[in-house]
C-alpha cells in the first residue's frame, strides 16, 4: 500500500448511497476520481491524505440536473457554479429540441436566445467566435475540453438537426415535408449521437416557444413544432431499439397530444420507449390536472407496460418578470405580438393601440381559449418601478384604487416602464398537500430546473435542497412523504439508472460525486433569490438562489469543487471537475452493494 492509501477521507458522516438503502454512520476512502472504500470502521491515513469530518453531516451522491439550458452558459461560464454550489455535479443539456451541437452560429442563436431568454448578442458572437465543432462527436469532445464545473451530459435536439438538414426556412415552413433523403440524414444524425453517447432525443411540440433573431422567420415557432407524428416515429424507433430516451415538451396549452407521447412508450407486444415530458404541476389555472395526470400515467405504466416519466419540481413554481417579458405571454396571440417586436419604441406605441388592446384584453380573458398562465392579476406583487407607489401592490389592487379595468392598468405600466417595472408571481405548487403528493409519485422524476435559461424569470438551481427540507420537514412533523433514503434516491440514481448515466451512485469503483451537507441547514434560507452578475454575459444580471449555508462540501470525480459553503476556482485546471457523460453499459449492482428501494407507502397508492 501506498504511504497515502487515500487523496480523501470523509469520516463519521450519515451515508446514503444513492440507492435507497437506509443511511448508516460511514467513512469514504477517495482516490483517483473514485470511491476507493466505504468502510464502518475509520480508514488509514497518509501524509497526504485530506480529512474531512462530516460528523451530525448527510454525505450522498451528487444531485443530478435532468432538464437544463446550460448550452450557452457552459461555453462562457463552464464552471456552472450555481448549480454545483448547491450539490448539483452532474447536468444534462440539449433539452426541448435545442442544441448547440450542429448548425450555423445564426440559426442556433435565432432558435436559444429568444425560447430561453437569453442575450441574443452574446450568444451569437460567442458561437461565432468559438464554434469549431460540426457533428455531434466533434460536440461532445470539445465540451470535454471545456474546464467544467459539474459532469455534462446531452441529449441530440431535433429543432437543431431538423434545421441542419432541411436548412432553417424549409425547417420552419409548414407547406414543406422533408424528403425521404431528409429524414434518412436525420435519421443518421440520431443514431450518431447515439453512438457517441447522447442520452436520446428530445423534440418540441409546443409552439409558443418562438424564434428570435431579427430575420423575417422571428416569431415563427421552433423547427420541432412543424415535424409531423410520423415524423417523430422515424426516431422513436431507433430509440427504442437502443434503449435511449425520448424527452419531448407536449402541448401544454391544449394538453391534448400528451397522449401521443403516452401511446409512444406502450410496451405491449414490443419494448417500451423511455419517454419523459414536462411537467406535473399543481397549476393555479388547472388545480387538480396533476391529480389526472397522475392517474393517466400510472394506467399506461401498469396496464401498458409503458416507460413514462413526468418531470417535477418538489418546491413552488414562481416567476419574476420585467415588464413583459415572460414566456407565459407567448402563448396568446397579442402576447406573442407584443414580444416579437424588439424596438422599445414600437412595442410601447403597440401597448397603447386601442385596437390592440382590445384584442389583448379579449384574449386574455377568454373561458374558451385553454391557458397555463393562471391570467389573474390579483395574484402579483411589484417588486420594483420608477413610480415607488407601485411597489408592494397587485396590479388588481393599483387598477381598483384607479377605478380601471386590471388589464388596461398592465398595460399602462407596461407601456411606459417597459422592463423597468419588475414583478412577480407564483403558477403552480403553492399546495403543501398537493406537492407532497406530486414528489412522492411513482412516475415523476425530480428535475425540470431550466437552470441556465430564463435567467431574469426562474431561479430553481436549489431544488434538491428544497426536496430534501419537503421530506425532512414532513418527517418531523409526524406526517412523513417518504423515508429520506428515497428521497436521496430521487435526486440521484434513479435519475442516473433512467437515463443510463454512470453518476447517482455511491459505491467501490464508482465516481465520486459526493455532497456533504448540514440537514439543520435546510431552511428558510433557501427560499431567497437574489440578482447576481451572470459571469461572461457582458454584465447581464440574473436572478440566482441561496442555499442557506446547508451544502458545505461537494466533490466531483473527486476533486474539492465547493468547500466551507464557497466553489473552489479550477484556476490552473486544464478539465476542470467534470467530464462529459456519455451512455454507455454501467456496472451492475452486485450481491455486496444491492439495490434496496422498498416503495413507500405513498407511491403503492399512486
Amino acid at each position: 500500500m501506498s504511504a497515502s492509501p487515500y487523496e480523501l477521507v470523509i469520516t463519521n458522516g450519515l451515508f446514503f448511497d444513492g440507492r435507497g438503502s437506509p443511511p448508516r454512520v460511514r467513512h469514504l476512502g477517495i482516490r483517483d476520481g473514485l470511491v476507493a472504500d466505504i468502510s464502518e470502521s475509520p480508514l488509514p491515513r497518509g501524509p497526504g491524505t485530506r480529512v474531512i469530518d462530516a460528523t451530525g453531516r448527510w454525505v450522498m451522491p451528487g444531485f443530478i440536473d435532468l432538464h437544463t439550458h446550460y448550452d450557452a452558459e457552459v461555453e462562457l461560464a463552464p464552471s456552472l457554479s450555481e448549480s454545483v454550489r448547491h450539490g448539483v455535479t452532474s447536468v444534462m443539456v440539449g433539452s426541448c429540441s435545442l442544441s448547440l451541437a450542429v448548425g450555423t452560429p445564426e440559426d442556433l442563436a435565432d432558435q436559444f436566445c429568444r425560447v430561453e431568454a437569453i442575450p441574443y448578442d452574446t450568444v451569437r458572437s460567442l458561437l461565432e467566435r468559438k464554434k469549431d465543432w460540426e457533428t455531434l462527436g466533434e460536440y461532445l469532445t470539445h465540451l470535454d475540453g471545456l474546464p467544467l464545473g459539474p459532469n455534462v451530459g446531452s441529449f441530440v435536439g431535433h429543432s437543431a438537426i431538423r434545421s441542419h438538414v432541411m436548412g432553417m426556412e424549409r425547417s420552419l415552413d409548414d407547406r414543406v415535408k422533408p424528403s425521404p433523403e431528409e429524414l434518412a440524414r436525420m435519421e443518421a444524425l440520431l443514431r450518431e449521437g447515439l453512438d457517441e453517447g447522447y442520452a436520446g432525443l428530445s423534440i418540441m411540440t409546443l409552439k409558443w416557444d418562438k424564434i428570435g433573431g431579427s430575420r423575417s422567420i422571428r416569431s415563427r415557432p421552433l423547427p420541432s413544432t412543424f415535424a409531423s407524428w410520423s415524423e417523430y416515429r422515424r426516431f422513436t424507433r431507433i430509440l427504442r431499439e437502443r434503449g435511449r430516451v425520448f424527452q419531448g415538451v407536449p402541448n401544454i396549452t391544449t394538453k391534448v397530444n400528451v397522449f401521443l407521447f403516452l401511446w409512444e412508450s406502450v410496451g405491449l407486444f414490443r419494448r417500451p420507449l423511455k419517454t419523459t415530458v414536462i411537467s406535473m404541476m399543481d397549476s393555479r389555472a388547472n388545480r387538480g390536472i396533476h391529480w389526472q395526470v397522475g392517474l393517466l400515467s400510472r394506467l399506461f405504466n401498469r396496464a401498458l407496460k409503458a416507460d413514462f416519466r413526468w418531470q417535477a419540481l418538489p418546491e413552488i413554481f414562481d416567476l419574476w418578470s420585467d415588464g413583459i417579458d415572460l414566456v407565459v405571454f407567448e402563448e396568446f396571440g397579442a402576447g406573442a405580438a407584443a414580444l416579437h417586436l424588439q424596438d422599445a419604441v414600437e412595442r410601447r406605441r403597440l401597448l397603447e393601440d386601442p385596437e390592440y388592446r382590445a384584442a389583448f384584453k379579449r384574449q386574455w380573458k377568454s373561458r374558451l381559449l385553454p391557458k397555463v398562465f393562471h391570467r389573474d392579476f390579483n395574484q402579483s406583487e411589484v417588486l420594483k418601478a420608477p413610480d415607488p407607489s407601485l411597489v408592494g401592490r397587485s396590479f388588481a389592487d393599483i387598477a381598483r384604487e384607479r377605478g380601471e379595468d386590471v388589464v388596461d392598468t398592465f398595460l399602462d405600466l407596461v407601456a411606459r416602464h417597459g422592463p423597468e417595472l419588475r414583478w412577480y408571481t407564483v403558477m403552480a405548487n403553492d399546495r403543501p398537500r398537493a406537492l407532497e403528493s406530486i414528489v412522492s409519485h411513482p412516475d415523476v422524476l425530480i428535475g425540470f430546473s431550466d437552470a441556465g435559461a430564463h435567467l431574469r424569470n426562474m431561479a430553481h438551481y436549489n431544488f434538491p435542497l428544497r426536496m430534501l427540507r419537503l421530506v425532512r420537514e414532513a418527517e418531523k412533523r409526524g406526517e412523513p412523504v417518504m423515508p429520506m433514503e428515497r428521497a436521496v434516491h430521487r435526486l440521484t440514481g434513479e435519475i442516473a439508472d433512467w437515463l443510463g448515466l454512470d453518476a447517482g451512485t455511491l459505491a467501490p469503483g464508482r465516481r465520486a460525486d459526493v455532497v456533504v451537507l448540514d440537514p439543520e441547514r435546510l431552511g428558510a434560507g433557501l427560499d431567497v433569490p437574489q440578482e447576481s452578475t451572470l459571469e461572461g454575459f457582458d454584465g447581464f444580471v440574473r436572478l440566482v438562489n441561496q442555499n442557506g449555508g446547508a451544502v458545505e462540501t461537494v466533490l466531483i470525480n473527486g476533486r474539492l469543487a465547493v468547500h466551507e459553503g464557497a466553489p473552489v476556482p479550477a484556476l490552473g485546471r486544464e478539465r476542470g471537475f467534470g467530464r462529459v457523460l456519455r451512455v454507455s453499459h454501467l456496472p451492475q449492482p452486485d450481491a455486496a452493494h444491492p439495490v434496496v428501494r422498498p416503495l413507500h407507502e405513498n407511491e403503492a397508492s399512486a
